[in-house]
């Protein structure tokens, strides 16, 4: 895929759970049930949310709930049409969209 495209990005905490699994691996299955393109997740090693908890990967502070955060791309009208359904899995988080050109 080249050219204009969208990127879906989703930050939630890695305790967050979705059907009895942790919500990033039934997001990560679920796009890629939907075909879509292409799916990376990336484990934070510090940060906070709205609640302003700081979680840390340090080891004098280890949290269990470091930030997740899923990188999804395709086209402009794949992402907008599974936009409403990511929405409603991800109670708390972040869950924005960009508008991208893809060059390789």
């Amino acid at each position: 895929m080249v050219g204009k495209a969208k990127l879906l990005k989703i930050y939630v905490g890695e305790k967050e759970r979705f059907k009895n699994k942790p919500l990033y691996q039934y997001l990560v299955q679920w796009l890629k049930e939907q075909g879509i393109i292409g799916v990376t997740v990336f484990r934070g090693i510090e940060g906070y949310g709205e609640d302003k908890v700081l979680r840390s990967a340090r080891l004098l502070e280890l949290s269990s709930d470091l930030p997740i955060i899923l990188e999804i791309v395709d086209t402009e009208e794949k992402i907008d049409s599974i936009v409403p359904e990511v929405t409603k899995m991800v109670p708390k988080g972040l869950v924005f969209t960009v508008d991208i050109e893809v060059h390789k």
